[in-house]
């Protein structure tokens, strides 16, 4: 039986190929304030070091690879089954594996000028003088959704959750909004799953969880969807 899934990723599902969570002990936001680099203030205010910040990440990004469970994913996504691939992270892991994805909170291999709002490749470093290729302003930053700024695709998004028979949130912290609202705007009588490390603050609401490595149990389950 085919059936319409919804897959949500977050950042436990790439910690394995050695991309940092944001908040376990010893994420990037124990190291970084939000505050100081990933909203829209913090761009106007210090330029140089929102765009230190991404550099960084792009740079770690371009040497990550797809770990067991992006390959897993990969798989169901060229099943017979209907997938939605929604992820939080900014790294471009999905795609490398195999698997289209819909990157609700942007992409750090993308630019995005503040002034026109043209869109463009990034390059490997970028700083306050880089210019945008369209308009030649020097307002480029990373094509990445910020705290107080919309998610992408939202509205894509809801319309999956209200037709699926299955959605599964892996890797996710359960703390950030709206990602951390999806089981519940999933359709009535889809089945939910968390798969984690830990249980997420939002562990009661889902029927069922598997917890472990997601390495393990992304495809233990994607097995099993497959039998």
């Amino acid at each position: 039986m085919q059936l319409r899934i919804v897959v949500l990723t977050g950042a436990g599902i790439s910690a394995e190929s050695g991309l940092g969570t944001f908040r376990d002990a010893g994420g990037l936001w124990a190291r970084y304030a939000i505050e100081d680099v990933a909203t829209p203030e913090a761009f106007a205010r210090d330029p140089a070091l929102v765009h230190d910040f991404y550099n960084m990440r792009r740079a770690e990004a371009a040497r990550a690879r797809p770990n067991p469970a992006h390959a897993a994913l990969a798989r169901l996504a060229a099943s017979a089954h209907e997938v939605t691939l929604v992820t939080q992270n900014v790294d471009g892991l999905h795609e490398a594996a195999g698997s289209p994805a819909l990157h609700m909170h942007g992409r750090l291999s993308g630019a995005l000028c503040a002034a026109c709002g043209h869109r463009w490749a990034a390059p490997e470093a970028m700083s306050p003088e880089t210019p945008c290729p369209a308009c030649g302003a020097r307002a480029a930053r990373p094509d990445v959704v910020w705290f107080g700024e919309m998610p992408h695709g939202l509205e894509e998004i809801e319309e999956a959750l209200a037709g699926a028979d299955l959605f599964a949130a892996i890797g996710t912290s359960g703390e950030v909004y709206p990602a951390a609202g999806f089981v519940e705007a999933a359709r009535p009588g889809a089945h939910t799953v968390e798969l984690n490390l830990a249980p997420s603050l939002r562990a009661r609401a889902f029927r069922e969880r598997r917890i472990g490595k997601a390495s393990v149990v992304v495809p233990t389950w994607v097995d099993e969807l497959l039998a």
